[in-house]
């Protein structure tokens, strides 16, 4: 699969990560020093920024204009990072199938919809936000890419049916595949990673200034 998505060397050279999480909100992210910037509405319509370095967990941010201290400022720095977190992996999980504390298992194959595919476990041990949360994979077995993923949060029952989505609109950005609309199964329920964008290089003041950044 790893192929597939572009090879180690360009998941690698890939420095800079744009994109819009459910119309939600927007995430620049520096891969390579761990620079990060996010912003989006609060639930009553203030624009916040917050940037910060996600190795270093410091930063600094800004709701409606208004620099934010002390126990605000934290919680927003936690904000930021936990947003980055989830909403990363929905973009990028078969990109961290392998990293630090992931256990991953072949399950063997399983048929949907006609399609045999490759079917991978994933467990968490005790690393990320939530290391109780299951998931499962499902890779094509002509393009070896990701076509959907099922999950069962920490937070419900273990025999929880899994929720499931399809991964759709796989293409190149830079040296890369991304697939940036997940649709639900069995449902009506639509995710949209818009925005994207793997550009060659971004300006300082992207994760210097809360200045709005130019598309």
């Amino acid at each position: 699969m790893q192929q597939a998505l572009g090879g180690k060397e360009a998941w690698d050279q890939t420095r800079y990560l744009r994109f819009t999480f459910a119309g939600r909100r927007t995430h620049h992210w520096d891969k390579w020093t761990g620079r990060h910037r996010l912003e989006g509405q609060t639930q009553d319509g203030k624009p916040y920024v917050v940037l910060s370095n996600l190795n270093t967990r410091e930063g600094d941010a800004w709701i409606d204009g208004q620099k934010a201290e002390g126990d605000q400022k934290k919680e927003w720095l936690d904000r930021a990072h936990g947003a980055w977190v989830n909403d990363t992996y929905w973009l990028l999980m078969p990109y961290k199938l392998r990293d630090p504390g992931v256990s991953l298992t072949y399950v063997g194959k399983a048929e949907i919809d006609g399609t045999g595919y490759d079917k991978l476990a994933l467990s968490f041990g005790k690393v990320g936000l939530t290391p109780g949360d299951r998931y499962w994979a499902y890779v094509h077995p002509t393009t070896h890419l990701v076509d959907r993923w099922e999950y069962v949060l920490q937070d419900q029952p273990a025999d929880a049916a899994p929720t499931a989505w399809k991964w759709e609109g796989w293409q190149r950005y830079g040296k890369i595949l991304l697939a940036p609309l997940r649709t639900q199964v069995g449902g009506d329920r639509k995710l949209e990673l818009g925005n994207l964008a793997v550009p060659d290089a971004l300006p300082d003041a992207v994760f210097a200034a809360p200045d709005p950044v130019a598309p």
